[in-house]
């Protein structure tokens, strides 16, 4: 009778939990979080954004860049300093010299961290060939 009795009490209580709704301990994240917007804009404020794309790295590239898993690579080797994107300008490539500013950004959360990042060109030409064959901002 006595077990009958726990069994019955048990039962009970898991009812009752499942009734006010305890809530069961969830697995923390074996991820940091990782998910930037990258955007191109128009002057030196960036007030005025061109195109924009997301990418989030963590568990796995994905996002609405049309290559998150090269973007994540890129963004990976920089090793949290974002001006490592900046290549050498291809120095086969003639760029005009007028000042009509293009401005980078990345904002978000980078491996548990916020970044806020942003890099100014004289000018579209210049941006091209300073990020040639930067998969971040090949979008």
């Amino acid at each position: 009778m006595r077990h009958r009795i726990a069994a019955v009490s048990a039962a009970a209580l898991v009812a009752i939990a499942g009734s006010i709704g305890i809530a069961e301990a969830q697995p923390a994240s074996l991820y940091a979080p990782s998910a930037v917007v990258l955007a191109v804009a128009q002057g030196e404020n960036a007030a005025t954004v061109v195109r924009a794309t997301t990418v989030s790295c963590a568990p796995t590239a994905q996002g609405t860049h049309p290559d998150p898993r090269g973007a994540c690579a890129a963004l990976n080797a920089a090793a949290g300093s974002l001006d490592a994107l900046l290549a050498a300008p291809d120095t086969n490539r003639a760029c005009p010299m007028h000042y009509d500013p293009v401005t980078v950004t990345a904002d978000g959360v980078w491996k548990g961290s916020r970044i806020a990042w942003k890099h100014t060109f004289s000018n579209s030409c210049a941006m091209s060939a300073t990020l040639n064959g930067n998969a971040a901002f090949a979008f």
